[in-house]
């Protein structure tokens, strides 16, 4: 149990590395781990500027969590049209979206329950 807890804040950790390598926009950290039947421990919310901006943050996300410990995502979708690209580490889910598709499905708003932190970026 307490394997999952250090590489699951590794991960995160990585993951958030990641988003800000190539200047990923407002970044939050939903804890759901108090919540019941919740699919994973943590989701990750950013946003990107165009779609290639957001396949640059999907890129550079699985180069830093792959080389430094070695995890893949087990799926990510949506790379395709890149308005909303979703990434499943199974203990962690990312989000990134243009911004204008994250102000309309309001992910943060669903999950209200949810304790959030939000990452400050010095860009």
């Amino acid at each position: 149990m307490q394997k999952k807890e250090v590489g699951t804040d590794q991960l995160v950790t990585y993951i958030i590395k990641g988003i800000e390598e190539v200047k990923g926009q407002d970044i939050q950290i939903l804890d759901l781990r108090e919540i019941e039947n919740t699919v994973c421990d943590y989701f990750i919310i950013c946003n990107g500027t165009s779609n290639t901006q957001v396949n640059a943050i999907v890129n550079s996300i699985q180069k830093i969590v792959s080389k430094a410990i070695k995890e893949k995502p087990w799926h990510v979708e949506g790379s395709d049209n890149a308005e909303w690209v979703l990434m499943d580490y199974v203990h962690v889910v990312v989000h990134v979206f243009q911004k204008h598709i994250r102000e309309f499905y309001d992910i943060e708003g669903l999950w209200g329950d949810a304790k959030t932190v939000i990452i400050k970026t010095s860009y």
